[in-house]
């Protein structure tokens, strides 16, 4: 059981626990960042995304940067319209 920013989760094996925009969310272990953009149904192409208070800018490596346990995530989609 671990703590992260005062929520309390409990991982269960095989999947990994996060926190997306401040809310608790369970993945399975080995998942990518790409992983979780797609269960999002969100396009790389339009999200700014800090990880662990880093924004991280290089998106050609979210199909390689693997998801860990207490990993705290803010994603922010951009919306087009007008």
């Amino acid at each position: 059981m671990t703590e992260s920013g005062g929520i309390v989760t409990e991982a269960v094996a095989g999947e990994v626990v996060l926190i997306v925009n401040g809310a608790e969310k369970r993945v399975p272990a080995g998942w990518s960042l790409a992983d979780l953009l797609a269960s999002l149904k969100l396009d790389a192409r339009t999200v700014v995304i800090e990880r662990n208070g880093i924004i991280l800018r290089d998106r050609s490596s979210f199909a390689s940067l693997e998801l860990t346990a207490d990993d705290s995530l803010e994603i922010v989609h951009f919306v087009g319209g007008g």
